[in-house]
């Protein structure tokens, strides 16, 4: 068997055979972490199959005895395989579909006792037509080398018949130089995640094709983006998450028989860009900010977007709504399962949780064994619980480190039990607000009437007293405020001192040298003092005239911003 390349592993390494396995299924589950250009891969369920079956499989082809031979380890058919093979077919799915209606597809045989994992590639067309691409075989084998030391290896059937796109079938040296290093090192570390797997809700080639087809259509937001904000980071992360609720959204309706597509409403919905997608989209709903964005101006109509706070009370109930989302919601990421039980036994949530809050102010860590995010991800979900919801857990393609969403899909309880599970709500967050190192201030926000059910005193309408929303105008707490003149004055004399420290005003090397040694008010003084002599006096600084170049290669700031004169 030609063998294209081996790697060895660390010495002393104790996490193998196994770690090697768990390495194998990361490549086999998630192709997508190494191979940049696929989305993902769909496996089938793991079956046993023996020599006979996998004859049948090849369908007696002329290249059968080649393959059997490449696979068994040309173990001749008299003699008898150990164990069955551990057979599965994975399913290929790229990021930009090239293939039109064909299926790259993978047939995998997993042989335990001699380490080694084999990948059989066919294509399949529309009418299920199969063909096998023999010279694109390849297999990884664990290699145990004197007792002590275990090297990965990777063999090709026919290394002079490989054919490569890029996509789903690499180039070979990629194989040497990006995949089997991150199989051993994924294998010597052997470490579990604590989340789960990507899109684990979603059929990910549903997916794939989805956010492909927005990302086309909304991608030029990012060349008008009017914010302060990174646009590429936040257009294409809303692009995603709303993606991900379309998805999610058209498989429950095929899973209920369902016609009408989901109403929602967004709570704290920031820049209104996933309202506006998920709108444009066909489905009707609004966002509710605190404060208004100025891109908000630039959606049209149709998008529905309020400014007001939002105070968790019976006047922010939401009856006839499907689904309510937050999305890196904060101080109200807490209350929306809450709400959502509340608002009626239909409607479901989907929230995305960014910064740590609790019911009534900073949610405070108490476990050191987990980190805190997981920590603040299983108190949301125990939240989730308690306000009546089964709740899923799913980790999105974004480009954030806080990707884990939880999903209210539906109710642990039946409708006849509504009282009860609302007396669980209530006892839970009243213990929270009690809880110890949880401080409650009484919500500075006021409550304008215009509440998404009316203005109505019922029973409980106070159950969010000492919840503080944000504040409608954003605190700035660095220099970006500052005006301009005081800015262009530090520039201006900063610079200015920098210039008299390269100037030796006939002194030399020591002049320069007690130069640098002077305080550094005496030589902002003459700095000042070379524009205006008075100033100098002053120890302040004054604008030059108007008339004065500046000196060249420096940049001047003037109204139009930051110009850079050459000499």
């Amino acid at each position: 068997m030609p063998k294209l390349c081996d790697i060895k592993f660390p010495s002393g390494c104790k996490t193998l055979p196994e770690g090697f396995w768990s390495s194998v299924d990361v490549w086999i589950k998630k192709p997508h972490v190494v191979n940049k250009r696929l989305c993902g891969a769909k496996e089938t369920e793991g079956e046993n199959v023996g020599r006979e079956a996998l004859k049948f499989l090849l369908d007696d082809s002329e290249s059968s005895t080649k393959v059997l031979s490449f696979i068994t380890g040309h173990v001749s058919e008299t003699e008898e395989h150990e164990e069955p093979w551990c057979f599965s077919v994975r399913t290929i799915i790229p990021k930009v579909n090239r293939y039109g209606s064909k299926s790259h597809k993978e047939v995998i045989l997993k042989d335990y006792s001699k380490q080694q994992v084999t990948f059989l590639p066919f294509e399949e067309d529309a009418g299920g037509q199969v063909c096998l691409k023999s010279g694109n075989i390849y297999q990884i084998l664990l290699i145990n080398q004197d007792c002590e030391e275990w090297v990965v290896e990777l063999h090709l059937m026919a290394p002079d018949a490989w054919f490569s796109d890029g996509v789903a079938y690499p180039h070979p040296a990629w194989f040497s130089t990006d995949l089997l290093p991150k199989l051993v090192r994924w294998a010597s570390e052997n470490k579990s995640s604590e989340f789960s797997s990507t899109l684990s809700l979603l059929p990910v080639e549903k997916y794939s094709a989805t956010y492909q087809q927005l990302k086309g259509k909304y991608k030029a937001l990012v060349k008008v983006w009017p914010e302060v904000t990174d646009p590429e980071k936040f257009v294409y992360e809303d692009v995603a998450i709303a993606t991900y609720l379309l998805v999610l959204w058209a498989e429950e309706r095929a899973r209920k028989g369902l016609t009408a597509r989901q109403t929602f409403v967004d709570l704290g919905c920031g820049n209104g860009l996933l309202v506006h997608i998920l709108t444009n989209e066909g489905h009707s709903g609004k966002g509710i900010d605190v404060r208004k964005r100025k891109i908000w101006d630039m959606y049209g109509p149709q998008t529905v977007l309020e400014e007001k706070a939002i105070t968790p009370s019976e006047s922010f109930l939401f009856p006839g709504t499907d689904w309510l989302i937050g999305n890196h919601s904060d101080e109200l990421t807490p209350w929306i399962p809450v709400i959502a039980a509340r608002s009626s036994y239909a409607c479901r949530y989907f929230v995305l949780p960014c910064c740590f809050y609790d019911f009534y102010g900073k949610y405070q860590r108490r476990q050191c064994r987990k980190s805190q995010y997981r920590e603040y991800i299983d108190f949301i979900a125990e939240v989730s619980h308690i306000s009546g919801f089964q709740t899923d857990e799913d980790c999105l393609r974004i480009p954030s480190t806080k990707r884990v969403c939880l999903v209210g899909l539906s109710r642990n309880y039946q409708l006849p039990g509504e009282a009860e599970a609302e007396r669980r709500r209530t006892d839970y967050i009243h213990a929270r607000r009690l809880a110890p190192g949880v401080t409650g201030q009484r919500s500075a926000a006021r409550n304008d009437g215009e509440g998404c059910c009316g203005s109505r005193e019922a029973h409980g309408s106070t159950w969010g007293s000492g919840f503080q929303p944000r504040e409608r105008v954003e605190t700035v707490r660095n220099c970006a405020a500052l005006p301009r003149d005081i800015v262009d004055g530090v520039v201006q004399r900063v610079a200015s001192s920098l210039l008299e420290m390269t100037d030796d005003g006939g002194e030399g090397a020591t002049g320069r040298l007690e130069q640098r040694r002077e305080p550094l008010g005496r030589r902002g003084r003459r700095a000042a003092g070379a524009s205006d002599p008075a100033a100098a006096e002053e120890g302040v600084w004054r604008p030059p005239d108007a008339a004065q170049e500046p000196p060249p290669g420096l940049q001047s700031r003037g109204r139009e911003g930051l110009h850079t004169r050459r000499p």
